[in-house]
């Protein structure tokens, strides 16, 4: 018999981060195995299959084709944990468990609450169960065509708790959201079961009002820890968890660099580059390229709208990426729809600078407007988007250095 196969079962896969929680676990041939509805029989059946994870489509799929399921998967009805063993087929459920601690983590009690789960697939009945056994004191499954669908929300109003198990946000459809928040003034907690952009619109609205939340990512890891588990018959010591939560949170988060023109961006950022490894993006430069004119030729023949406008378009293409380094315009602040396109995978540093020691060559409006002019203008905006404050009047390569170490210790949290 040859390598026994260990990975995650679905339909689509590019977005999943998997491989990497399975491989830093002890699994270095884990795999994503993409299949139609037809093949899933056929792929089950090989005898070199050892143990394999199960994602939408295919939760409730697989169940008639498994010999054994345990109890709380059965009454869940949907599993996500397969393993083979003397040719037959076991199955469980550890997104239960998984998403239990993921609301443990963000402080999100469902005792005696009203609990709102957008989504009735497979994932839904798991959030279902758990919110059951985790003492809500309503539950409300809203879908498209359902009771309760997203044309009728305002019945309950009086939500505590939402929850999304649906891919509505989800990479590469970053910035999509079902429901808006403000028509749930009740609402005391958010779980969102995407992790891939780490912040979706919904979590950033929630984060926004101030309203405890959380991605998906701490239930992805807790489940896939659960597997492993079932998968070698063996027990995963504790922190193990939380160990490769801090360590794919620190490779999956961009590094953004914000600030005034002339304040060292670009500087700073090609040095953050050698001493990260990370792929610079410099969204001046995209723009250039991708239009063949220099930042003067497209102010002085289009006007700041327009540049504005690509602007915009270059870094919602930056902002879904993950484990980067984006340097953007001085500009980039202007457009508040750019604050959500930046945030939802990033830590922001704004670079300061002495307006006396910025440079205003080759910078259209630092040279229109003058740059005291630009920075009352824009110094608010610079707070609001900024995570963190940087000096930048001494060595580029200290400020380098101090952002380093800044992302080094919150990049995880």
């Amino acid at each position: 018999m040859g390598e026994l196969i260990y990975g995650l079962l679905g339909r689509t896969l590019g977005h999943s981060w998997s491989v990497p929680i399975h491989t830093a676990l002890g699994c270095p041939n884990y795999r994503l195995y993409e299949r139609e509805p037809e093949q899933l029989e056929a792929f089950l059946r090989q005898e070199t299959l050892g143990g394999i994870n199960v994602t939408i489509p295919y939760k409730q799929a697989v169940m008639p084709l498994c010999d054994e399921i345990d109890p709380l998967a059965m009454s869940i009805g949907s599993v996500n944990t397969i393993v083979r063993r003397c040719g037959k087929l076991y199955a469980w459920n550890t997104d239960a468990a998984g998403f239990c601690r993921m609301a443990e983590r963000a402080g999100i009690d469902f005792c005696g609450k009203k609990a709102v789960i957008l989504g009735s697939g497979g994932a839904s009945l798991t959030v279902q169960a758990m919110a059951r056994q985790l003492g809500a004191r309503e539950i409300v499954v809203v879908s498209r065509t359902g009771e309760d669908h997203y044309g009728n929300l305002f019945r309950h109003a009086d939500a505590d708790i939402i929850v999304n198990t649906t891919p509505v946000g989800m990479f590469p459809h970053n910035g999509e959201k079902l429901v808006d928040l403000t028509q749930f003034p009740r609402c005391s907690g958010v779980l969102d079961l995407i992790y891939n952009p780490r912040r979706t619109a919904l979590v950033l609205q929630a984060k926004a009002l101030g309203i405890p939340c959380s991605d998906g990512l701490p239930m992805l890891v807790e489940q896939a820890v659960a597997a492993e588990e079932y998968f070698f018959h063996t027990t995963i010591q504790n922190g193990a968890a939380d160990a490769i939560l801090r360590q794919l949170r620190q490779q999956t988060t961009n590094i953004v660099l914000i600030g005034m023109p002339g304040c060292g961006k670009t500087t700073v950022g090609h040095l953050l580059a050698g001493l990260t490894g990370r792929e610079p993006i410099d969204i001046d430069d995209e723009i250039q390229r991708h239009t063949g004119r220099t930042i003067p030729e497209i102010f002085s023949t289009e006007g700041e709208s327009f540049f504005r406008a690509l602007e915009h378009r270059e870094l919602a293409e930056a902002g879904k990426k993950t484990g980067k380094l984006i340097l953007t315009g001085g500009g980039a602040v202007k457009d508040p729809r750019n604050e959500a396109l930046l945030r939802q995978n990033s830590r922001i540093y704004q670079l300061d600078r002495r307006l006396e020691l910025l440079t205003t060559q080759g910078r259209p409006l630092s040279q229109a407007s003058g740059v005291e002019a630009l920075w009352a203008a824009r110094e608010p905006l610079y707070r609001q988007f900024r995570d963190i404050l940087i000096d930048n009047n001494g060595r580029a390569e200290d400020a380098a250095q101090v952002i380093w170490r800044d992302f080094c210790e919150h990049s995880g949290d």
